[in-house]
């Protein structure tokens, strides 16, 4: 009967530190952005590449 008490003790225990956690990073701002984490995979990041421009006028590439 006694490792009841014990693991209810050990469970507020972990139960309070992850409220605690929780309620730190709410303080600190975690979790503000609701825009971006969901749109992130489809904003581009990558600068196009540059075409070096010759003294004609015309690409590289070409």
């Amino acid at each position: 009967m006694t490792i009841i008490y014990l693991i209810m003790g050990a469970s507020a225990v972990v139960a309070l530190s992850f409220l605690y956690l929780f309620i730190r990073s709410v303080k600190e701002g975690q979790f503000d952005d609701t825009w971006s984490p969901s749109r992130r995979m489809l904003i581009d990041d990558d600068a196009p590449p540059e075409q070096h421009v010759k003294k004609e006028g015309k690409t590289t590439d070409e």
